[in-house]
């Protein structure tokens, strides 16, 4: 009974070191730190993904069997680029999130926008993975991604915007042109 109630408050004290660990080291994140957790997106080469008539040129040029093996590469790598921006949406809501305590009212203005826009971003990339993935299986030429283009621009200006009025000296870009 005795080695059963050590066990147990060995394990309690281990996974409370364990969680102290895990919660220190995410505290320790520096600005820069999480800003360099950001993956550049080429906007132009996700813009081609994503537009209409390219695709439509494509359907138009190549046979069926080509077409659909075309779109389906095409729908692959819109959906790495979908998650990138993802992943690149989730680290600036924590960026904007930390900045929401400044005193500064224009600062924290610039923050609730960078959040909002990240969150809705977010949203709109599972969506359209959700789309994309339906579309593997019938690769037509439909819109599978624009509203994460346009709100990764969005959140690109607002990114840049909460990035000048905090530290004017530490550029942020999130997409490569």
């Amino acid at each position: 009974m005795t080695v059963a109630i050590i066990l147990v408050v060995a394990a309690v004290l281990a996974l409370t070191f364990i969680l102290g660990v895990t919660v220190s080291r995410n505290r320790s994140l520096t600005r820069t730190g999480q800003i360099a957790r950001i993956e550049p997106i080429d906007i132009e080469a996700f813009r081609n993904l994503t537009d209409p008539a390219e695709a439509a040129y494509l359907q138009g040029r190549l046979r069926p069997s080509e077409f659909r093996t075309v779109q389906r590469k095409r729908l692959r790598a819109m959906a790495a680029y979908v998650q990138v921006a993802s992943r690149n949406a989730a680290v600036l809501a924590r960026l904007g999130q930390s900045a929401l305590q400044v005193e500064d009212a224009q600062t924290a203005d610039a923050a609730r926008q960078l959040v909002d826009n990240a969150l809705r971003l977010r949203r709109n990339s599972t969506l359209a993975l959700v789309n994309i993935y339906a579309m593997l299986f019938w690769p037509t030429a439909g819109p599978a991604a624009t509203r994460v283009l346009s709100g990764y621009e969005r959140l690109s200006g607002a990114a840049m915007l909460l990035g000048r009025l905090q530290n004017p000296a530490i550029p942020v870009r999130i997409s490569s042109r």
